[in-house]
């Protein structure tokens, strides 16, 4: 099953990186998101990634084809030139890089790549948030609800992507989160070819028309999530998930243990809320 990543637009979020690279390239403990985020899907078996790029779309294609220097060891003859790879760590991942356009949104860059996934069962991923996610258990939850769509709801960090239920259906999804008691959009996605369908505008998120839509016609359900979950949505949010990333093994890759519960979640949210880090 392929696995479509997000990585089209830059941010304003970071001014002085952004100027330079897409943000799914910031790094995180010496990586990139996107590596994490992969890890996060290699580590149940999926290793077939598209890669929707746009701005500096070129950056993230030279990013890949040197992705085999980056992540092992080499040896070099001096005299020849010759060199030998020495894996350092797990791979095998194929990435297609897709130029959707510098300035189309994420709805209509899914849009451009319905002849990239042969008609079946996609994932989707934003580029911009690493969460232990058990993707095992996102797949058989959508495969049991029979619907179009599936989102990850999680536990809010930030003020956007509030994600209205009634049970497991989504009823909408809005920009204003109420209260922490709610859940927010997290990015993790599973969908149906026939949810391309909606894709009708360029210039509009997921989160302003298509899964609206798709929640009004009663065929969007959330799985809830209760693990770790961290979007980077700040220099803040940088700095912590860079010192989160120097642990041996990162939360969103601790998928054994047990998670957090919400009241852990609950806390860390008001800490993050009353500016702390």
């Amino acid at each position: 099953m392929k696995t479509i990543l997000l990585a089209g637009r830059a941010s304003s979020r970071f001014a002085d990186e952004a100027a330079q690279i897409p943000e799914p390239l910031i790094e995180i403990g010496g990586r990139s998101m996107l590596a994490h985020i992969m890890d996060i899907y290699s580590h149940f078996g999926h290793e077939e990634f598209i890669v929707a790029a746009g701005f500096k779309s070129l950056l993230i294609k030279q990013y890949f084809a040197s992705y085999n220097l980056i992540a092992n060891d080499i040896t070099v003859s001096t005299g020849t030139g010759e060199m030998t790879l020495k894996p350092s760590s797990p791979g095998g991942w194929s990435v297609s890089v897709v130029d959707t356009g510098r300035d189309v949104e994420s709805s209509g860059c899914l849009a451009k790549l319905k002849d990239w996934i042969d008609g079946e069962t996609f994932m989707v991923a934003y580029g911009n948030c690493v969460g232990n996610v058990d993707i095992d258990a996102l797949l058989a939850f959508h495969r049991n609800h029979g619907k179009l769509a599936t989102v990850t709801a999680v536990r809010p960090h930030t003020q956007s992507g509030f994600v209205e239920m009634e049970g497991d259906r989504v009823k909408n999804l809005s920009d204003a989160v109420p209260s922490f008691g709610t859940w927010i959009n997290g990015g993790f996605f599973v969908f149906e070819p026939a949810v391309l369908d909606y894709m009708i505008d360029d210039a509009q998120s997921l989160d302003q028309g298509p899964l609206p839509q798709i929640a009004q016609d009663g065929e969007l359900m959330a799985f809830r999530h209760r693990g770790f979950w961290h979007p980077i949505e700040s220099q803040r949010d940088h700095l912590a998930l860079d010192r989160l990333a120097s642990a041996d093994q990162p939360p969103w890759l601790q998928f054994d243990s047990s998670p957090q519960t919400e009241t852990v979640v609950k806390a860390e949210w008001r800490r993050s809320h009353n500016g702390a880090v």
